[in-house]
């Protein structure tokens, strides 16, 4: 049997979980992420009763599950949250080891059935040693953000997997972060990277947002687990993710009155805010700086940058609205010439999306060029894309900054 390449989105979230959508069901998840261009994507929230009852209503399968005749695929995943607040994304083979997960973590959680992303009463080690024994795979999710990214309460998989640090399947990288950052980590050179969505809502803008390549030789549970774990020729080939300065915490920002801080100035202000005495919320680039001992990893898969289609065309014609009617209207064109909407961003060529659009065809080109620039985000705060050709400054405290990022 030959390899074969697949997108997958492996985190999302149910309408169960705290501020998601009500359309997050899998009739409209397995709808729009053929739209999106997607052949995989995760459950989100399979251990919540009322959407894992969905989910065995809806799907059927062995280990990869089908919505009817949906071209869309499923696998069985959740986040959670350990004690002292790092969040886990969890895939599982089956079902049956649902329920046995569920029946685990019971006796360490008061909401298992109350959001869809349930808080656990124990530690990265325990929830590690409990998925184990279920067959499941896990990783830390958004490894980098402030709040509930493992390396902003640890310096090392180590510190948060104890004894099974060897086991992690793979790291997700975050909206804030690429693959270029993350390997300034040396501990993590032969990790797989993950870049999921961690959708609320189940439409382009949101859905696969950033996702992976796989190339496996056919869709099962097993082929997946193998391209985690870089076995057999089975691998990521690629990931597919935000520029890391439009994410809400790449830089180091004061949560109130939103000014950019360098690291060591936020130091010498014990992370206050000079300005507004506010907290300064330490960004993904400066957790990296602070714990990398690497220059790189040259034998990592190729990043490619990209954006929701629907907002590069706001940006291009100074839409504020993405769910605009030009911006719905422009989408559409696309994605019935190109079939959906990854194959616009990233494989279809230039000269052929510029007969759909000119002034959207030559920003795709920019993006692929990697000549786009940005406001960068921070604090919580998404970053802003610029039209081409405009090169704004970042206001930082005391100073600006020319360049909109080392990374």
């Amino acid at each position: 049997m030959d390899f074969f390449e697949i997108n997958a989105d492996l985190h999302i979230h149910s309408k169960y979980a705290r501020a998601v959508s009500e359309k997050m069901e899998i009739p409209i998840l397995a709808e729009q992420a053929k739209l999106k261009g997607v052949q995989l994507l995760g459950t989100g929230d399979c251990l919540h009763n009322k959407w894992l009852a969905h989910l065995k209503e809806t799907l059927k399968g062995d280990g990869i599950y089908t919505y009817k005749n949906s071209e869309t695929k499923f696998v069985l995943q959740t986040e959670v949250q350990a004690l002292g607040r790092v969040h886990h994304v969890i895939l599982l083979p089956s079902f049956s080891k649902a329920d046995e997960l569920r029946e685990k973590l019971s006796k360490y959680s008061n909401n298992l059935d109350a959001d869809g992303r349930p808080w656990l009463k124990i530690m990265g080690e325990e929830i590690a040693e409990k998925v184990l024994e279920c067959d499941g795979m896990f990783g830390p999710a958004h490894a980098f953000t402030p709040y509930f990214g493992m390396y902003a309460h640890f310096n090392t998989l180590k510190e948060c997997y104890g004894k099974y640090a060897d086991k992690v399947s793979f790291l997700e990288l975050g909206l804030s972060a690429d693959s270029k950052m993350a390997d300034r980590i040396s501990e993590l050179h032969k990790l797989t990277f993950l870049s999921n969505s961690d959708a609320h809502s189940p439409y382009p803008l949101r859905i696969a947002r950033e996702f992976n390549r796989l190339k496996i030789k056919d869709l099962t549970y097993d082929e997946l687990k193998k391209a985690l774990h870089q076995k057999d020729g089975r691998k990521v080939t690629m990931n597919c993710g935000f520029y890391p300065e439009h994410g809400k915490y790449h830089l180091s920002r004061c949560k109130n009155c939103l000014r950019f801080y360098k690291l060591e100035d936020a130091k010498k202000l014990n992370w206050k805010c000079g300005e507004c005495g506010g907290i300064i919320n330490k960004g993904v680039v400066d957790k990296i700086l602070e714990i990398s001992d690497s220059d790189g990893n040259p034998d990592r898969v190729k990043y490619v940058h990209i954006y929701p289609l629907t907002e590069i065309i706001a940006t291009v014609y100074n839409i504020k609205t993405f769910s605009s009617k030009t911006v719905s209207g422009v989408w559409n064109k696309f994605v019935q010439q190109f079939g959906n909407e990854i194959n616009v961003l990233i494989d279809a060529p230039i000269e052929e999306l510029k007969k759909v659009d000119l002034k959207v065809g030559e920003y795709i080109e920019a993006f692929r060029k990697e000549e786009i620039k940005q406001i960068p985000g921070g604090a919580g705060e998404y970053g802003k894309l610029l039209p081409l050709g405009e090169n704004e400054e970042i206001e930082f405290f005391k100073y600006k900054q020319k360049n909109l990022g080392e990374f």
